[in-house]
C-alpha cells in the first residue's frame, strides 16, 4: 500500500491494501466456521472487482489499465488469508517481495528489454538442466569405486551451469558501458580463458592498451579463486577452512599487482567485449558432465593405487584445460573421506598453477611478448602465493 501510495496514478493505497488485507482474513474465518471456500472465494473477486472499477469508471486514466495494482490486491487479499490460516511467516516475506517487484518496476522492465533470444534461451536451457534432468536422474553410485553417481555428476553441472550462467548474464546486461575492468571480471567468472584470450589478442600491437590487459587478464584469473570458494562452500563446506586461506593468500598477493598494473594504463577505447558462449548450452554441459566423471572416476583410481602424487598428477594435467572438473572431484573424494582436507586443497592448487602455466603462454602467443612480461609478474606473484600457502597448510 505504501509503495502503492507514491504512484498518483493507482487507485489503490494505504487504507485500502490494508483493508484488502483484512477482508481476506475475515473472508477465511467466515469460510472455515461456515465449512464454504465460497466465502473466500466470493471476497477475493468482490476485492479484485472493486479496485477494477475504480479504473474502468476513471475517464482520465492513463495507458496503464492499473492490472499490476488489481493483481497486487488480489496477491494481498490472499496473505490476509494465509495469515488466518497459520502461515503468517510466509505472508510476511511475499508481501516484501511483491513489494520489492512493484518498487523496482523500471529496473525490471530495463531488464527484460536488455535480454536477447540467446539470453532467454540460456535461462530456459538451465531451467532444463535443473528442473526436467535432476530431477529424474538416478541417485546411486556405479563403476569402479562407487565413484559414478549420475545424480551428483548432473548436480556439478547444473551448480557449474549456475555460477557461469549467474556472470554471463551480468556481463551480457553491463554491456559497454561497464568499464573494461569490470567485464573483464564478469567474463571471468564465465570462462578465463575466453577472457584472457580475447584481451590479449585485443592488445597485441598496441602498446597503449597492454596493461589495461594485463590487469583484465589478471583480475580474470583471480576471479577464479572466488568461483573455486563459492564451489567449496556449497559442495564440501568442510574444506573451506582449509582452503580458504590458500585462496586468500593467493588474491592478497595479487590484487597489488594488478592495480600497480592498472595505475599505469593509458586507455582503454578500443576494447572488444569478448564474445563469451553459452554456459547453459547442452553440448557445453554434457562435455563438462563427461570430462568431471572421467577425472572423478581416475583421481579415485589413483590415489588408490599410487596416493596423493597420482591425484596430484591428474589435477596437473586436468588443470591444463580446466579448473572445475578436476576441483569438484577432489572435493567429491574430501567429502567421501577419500582424502584428507590438505590433500584435496593441495590437488586444487596443483590444478589452478597448471592452468596460470596455460594463461601466461596465452598471453605471450596472443599478446606479445610485452604482453606476456607485464602478465607473467602477477601469474608468478600468484603462483609463488598459492604455493607457499598450500605448503604450510598441507
Amino acid at each position: 500500500g505504501l509503495e502503492r501510495e507514491r504512484h498518483p496514478e493507482s487507485k489503490a493505497g494505504v487504507r485500502t491494501f490494508a483493508l484488502i488485507s483484512l477482508a481476506g482474513a475475515l473472508c477465511a474465518m467466515l469460510g472455515e466456521k461456515a465449512g464454504s471456500a465460497w466465502v473466500l472465494v466470493a471476497g477475493m473477486l468482490a476485492c479484485a472487482g472493486g479496485v477494477l472499477s475504480a479504473y474502468r469508471s476513471d475517464g482520465n486514466a492513463s495507458w496503464d489499465s492499473g492490472t499490476t495494482t488489481v493483481v497486487a490486491a488480489v496477491v494481498t487479499y490472499g496473505l490476509g488469508a494465509a495469515t488466518w490460516f497459520g502461515s503468517a511467516d510466509l505472508a510476511v516475506a511475499l508481501a516484501i517481495v511483491v513489494t520489492v517487484l512493484l518498487h523496482f518496476k523500471a529496473q525490471i522492465e530495463g531488464f527484460s528489454v536488455r535480454l536477447t533470444a540467446k539470453d532467454v534461451a540460456s535461462l530456459l536451457q538451465f531451467a532444463v538442466l535443473s528442473l526436467v534432468i535432476l530431477p529424474v536422474v538416478p541417485n546411486e553410485g556405479f563403476g569402479p569405486y562407487g565413484a559414478f553417481n549420475p545424480y551428483h555428476l548432473w548436480l556439478m553441472v547444473v551448480l557449474i551451469s549456475a555460477v557461469s550462467l549467474a556472470g554471463y548474464l551480468a556481463f551480457r546486461l553491463a554491456g559497454g558501458r561497464a568499464p573494461a575492468l569490470l567485464l573483464g571480471a564478469m567474463g571471468g567468472l564465465v570462462s578465463s580463458t575466453a577472457t584472457t584470450l580475447v584481451y590479449a589478442r585485443g592488445a597485441k600491437g598496441r602498446p597503449e592498451l597492454e596493461n589495461t590487459a594485463a590487469t583484465v587478464i589478471l583480475l580474470a584469473n583471480l576471479v577464479v579463486f572466488v568461483r573455486i570458494a563459492v564451489l567449496t562452500a556449497v559442495v564440501a563446506p568442510a574444506l573451506l577452512p582449509v582452503l580458504a586461506p590458500v585462496l586468500a593468500a593467493g588474491l592478497a598477493a595479487t590484487l597489488p599487482v594488478a592495480w600497480v598494473t592498472w595505475k599505469r594504463h593509458q586507455a582503454e577505447a578500443g576494447f572488444a567485449s569478448p564474445e563469451l558462449t553459452n554456459p547453459t548450452d547442452l553440448k557445453v554441459a554434457l562435455g563438462f558432465g563427461v570430462a568431471y566423471a572421467a577425472i572423478l572416476v581416475a583421481g579415485a583410481w589413483l590415489n588408490d593405487v599410487a596416493g596423493a602424487r597420482g591425484l596430484y598428477g591428474l589435477a596437473f594435467a586436468s588443470g591444463l584445460t580446466d579448473v572445475d572438473a578436476i576441483s569438484l572431484s577432489a572435493m567429491r573424494l574430501f567429502g567421501d573421506a577419500s582424502i584428507p582436507a590438505g590433500t584435496a586443497a593441495t590437488a586444487i592448487v596443483v590444478a589452478i598453477l597448471s592452468n596460470v602455466i596455460v594463461k601466461a603462454g596465452i598471453a605471450f602467443v596472443a599478446g606479445g611478448a610485452a604482453l606476456g612480461r607485464r602478465c607473467l609478474a602477477g601469474f608468478g606473484t600468484m603462483a609463488a602465493a598459492l604455493a607457499v600457502s598450500a605448503l604450510v597448510v598441507g
